[in-house]
């Protein structure tokens, strides 16, 4: 059975969490469904934007324990390929050369909150809840630590790991760990207003600052104008930055 529902709603590439029935939770095929699903989405030349959210009332409530406890006596290849498997996931999403948007209702728990600090852009419904628990089971948050640490830094990231507590959604925007909060009246038209947004903008701007955006956590800040500089020159070569200017040098004539 299929946990991740794959489509293109006209530009938008969409990416559904389907196991509702168990709160989306993660597991080794969801995974690697989602990370089949990004790579068919990068290849796809139509999609300019893609859109990340689950089905049912929690986004994804966390890992699956049954499945943790079913690897629990397979041997250490099978436990590592289950965890690369989450980590795939999150290193795709930022490669890819197209905005991720991630829109989260109910509750966005350990991996699941891990997709939501992967995405670009996340996009909160006002009664959603964020966390990481997996201390309060014996556990660590290992994969989605690197990610959470850059995004909060270390007080906050130590906060939220260490106690394991549940934010709601108005602590995750003030903290930054999502993007927005959306009231709920206007919740699907304010994501779809985002998704119709950035459809509208060049993809190659849109990969370019994309790709330099996360360039920079690897360089230092002298490194990081130098790359500036020289994306800043590729930008200007591109044909829809040209498009754009001949439009502007159109209408200023008029």
């Amino acid at each position: 059975m299929s946990a991740v529902r794959v489509e293109r709603r006209g530009v938008v590439g969409c990416l559904t969490l389907t196991r509702a029935e168990v709160q989306n939770v993660m597991d080794q095929q969801m995974a690697e469904q989602l990370f089949a699903g990004l790579q068919q989405l990068e290849s796809d030349n139509q999609v300019r934007v893609v859109h990340l959210t689950g089905e049912g009332d929690d986004f994804c409530a966390g890992v699956d324990l049954d499945a943790m406890s079913r690897l629990g006596t397979e041997s250490g290849d099978a436990q590592r390929q289950d965890a690369e498997a989450v980590g795939r996931v999150y290193l795709a999403i930022r490669a890819l050369m197209k905005p991720v948007v991630c829109s989260i209702r109910g509750r966005a728990l350990g991996p699941g909150a891990g997709l939501v600090l992967a995405c670009d852009v996340s996009l909160a419904h006002q009664d959603a809840e964020f966390g990481f628990p997996e201390v309060r089971m014996g556990f660590v948050p290992a994969i989605t630590l690197p990610i959470l640490r850059r995004t909060l830094g270390e007080k906050r990231s130590a906060d939220l790991v260490l106690s394991g507590r549940v934010i709601d959604a108005e602590e995750a925007g003030a903290i930054g760990l999502v993007s927005r909060v959306l009231p709920a009246p206007s919740f699907e038209a304010d994501v779809n207003a985002m998704l119709a947004g950035l459809s509208g903008s060049s993809a190659t701007s849109l990969a370019l600052t994309k790709w330099l955006l996360y360039k920079l956590d690897a360089l230092s800040f002298d490194d990081g104008i130098a790359a500036g500089i020289v994306t800043d020159v590729e930008a200007r070569a591109t044909e829809d930055f040209r498009a754009a200017l001949r439009r502007r040098s159109g209408n200023s004539g008029t």
